[in-house]
């Protein structure tokens, strides 16, 4: 396929908008042109054999290839490809998804509303939460406080929900009653403080907010179990019981955003089972395809579920393709893998173990600051030096040298600013964690070469 790459980058350039992408920089460099995937590996067209450290974006959690789901989906091709769930209908699919869902989710969640992605997840929760509370006679409860730094998705309302200040100002966001309170982020805000006391401290944010914005006027708060594209940011074991008890106080809705953290990723069916927290409502995608097809959804706890049955009306909202037949097909395989492999409880068992003890081993490099996971969700911290959390300057742009080095040592993980993170695949052995680690490490003695070299130019230029 080499031959085809040149023309393929070309026609690319010309006429694929990518997401989140630097149009720009990307015609100057040309696209990176994937064009087959096996296990825990992707091929570019040149012919590069990369380990994908990030599981597509944190959704292939079974691994490529897999038969067992194609074949689902081509089964439900041939019977039933599409129809809508508008107007009162339904199909098999959907209603066997959605009864699979309630069974796996805590107790208490006996309701899925189905989207096509985290996003219309996410946008679907302003609409269910400000409908809950119009229902219950206050509408004026309207507000829904999220994280700094926290990511929900990229629709007007998700990414409303986004606190990231740059998403923001291309389009003039966020909407009204949307409110930011500080991210968990120990290494990069804590300071001096002991993590318990600084996650505490963090999570008394959301109180003290709820009371300046008015009790009678708060709704919701959204947050990551942990945060992911945000950094791999993992909160301090203070910091979600905090939240639990404040939620509870205050009587506003806790939505656990379980994109991420959903299906497994923590080693338990949904990441609020990790934590102990008690949600009202869990936003999920990603994973519950293994991104072989596009679905996400909403799963429902009775205190809101009961509510929109007994008190609503018709909820004017939802997509065309909402419990798409083939999708729901795809994930309920997808689903049928993992039980039949007892894939929670072998990530949970042993590959998180396995994985934690390899990554912690990165703590050692001297451009890494903090090596930190949870679950199957890694992050590397990159320092000047290892005694002080100060940053490189950003012109360096540390992350991204890393993030290329790691192309071409072949391993796919992520630059989050000068933050390095992983999120493997499931089915990932302990021969391919060495092979991840070994090849961060030397992607990290790289990127600490070429700022040798960089800070050596520098002085040269200076003294000339």
């Amino acid at each position: 396929m080499t031959e085809n790459l040149a023309g393929w980058q070309q026609a690319d350039r010309q006429h694929f908008l990518h997401p989140f992408t630097d149009h720009r920089q990307l015609g100057e460099r040309g696209t990176r042109v994937i064009t087959r995937a096996e296990g825990v590996y992707i091929w570019e067209a040149g012919g590069q054999k990369i380990l994908d450290g990030m599981s597509g974006l944190w959704c292939v959690n079974l691994g490529y290839s897999r038969a067992e789901l194609a074949e689902a989906g081509c089964r439900q091709l041939r019977e039933l490809p599409y129809y809508n769930s508008f107007f009162q209908c339904t199909h098999p699919p959907a209603i066997e998804l959605a009864r699979e869902l309630c069974e796996l989710a805590p107790p208490g969640f006996n309701r899925v509303f189905f989207t096509n992605s985290g996003s219309e997840a996410n946008d679907t929760i302003i609409r269910l939460v400000r409908y809950y509370w119009s229902l219950l006679g206050k509408p004026e409860k309207q507000i829904i406080i999220a994280r700094r730094n926290g990511y929900h998705g990229s629709t007007v309302g998700a990414a409303s929900l986004c606190g990231m200040p740059w998403m923001h100002a291309q389009a003039g966001l966020p909407i009204p009653n949307i409110l930011h309170i500080e991210q968990p982020y120990w290494f990069g805000l804590g300071g001096d403080l002991d993590p318990a006391e600084f996650g505490r401290r963090i999570a008394r944010q959301l109180a003290t907010t709820i009371e300046e914005a008015g009790v009678d006027k708060v709704a919701a708060f959204i947050a990551e179990p942990v945060q992911g594209a945000g950094g791999a940011i993992i909160p301090p074991a203070t910091y979600w019981p905090e939240i639990q008890k404040i939620c509870d106080h205050y009587g506003i809705l806790l939505i656990a955003d379980e994109v991420i953290c959903g299906i497994g990723r923590l080693g338990h069916w949904f990441g609020s089972q990790h934590y102990g927290i008690r949600p009202d409502l869990m936003p999920f995608a990603k994973g519950i395809t293994s991104g072989y097809q596009a679905l996400g959804g909403v799963m429902v706890s009775d205190r809101v579920g009961d509510v929109l049955v007994e008190k609503g009306g018709e909820f004017y909202h939802g997509f065309t393709y909402s419990g798409h037949p083939v999708a729901c097909a795809v994930a309920r395989a997808t689903l049928k893998v993992m039980r039949d492999e007892k894939l929670v409880e072998r990530v949970r068992d042993a590959v998180i173990p396995a994985f934690s003890s390899r990554w912690q081993k990165l703590a050692e490099h001297p451009l890494v600051g903090e090596a930190r996971s949870a679950g199957l969700i890694g992050g590397l911290e990159l320092v000047p030096r290892k005694d002080s959390r100060n940053r490189f300057p950003k012109e360096l742009k540390v992350g991204e040298r890393c993030r290329d080095f790691c192309i071409e040592q072949g391993l796919v993980m992520r630059a989050v600013g000068d933050t390095m993170i992983v999120a493997p695949p499931f089915i990932i052995s302990n021969e391919q964690l060495d092979e991840l680690v070994d090849k961060a490490w030397k992607a990290l003695d790289l990127t600490r070469q070429s700022l040798g070299q960089a800070r050596g130019k520098a002085r040269s230029q200076a003294s000339g």
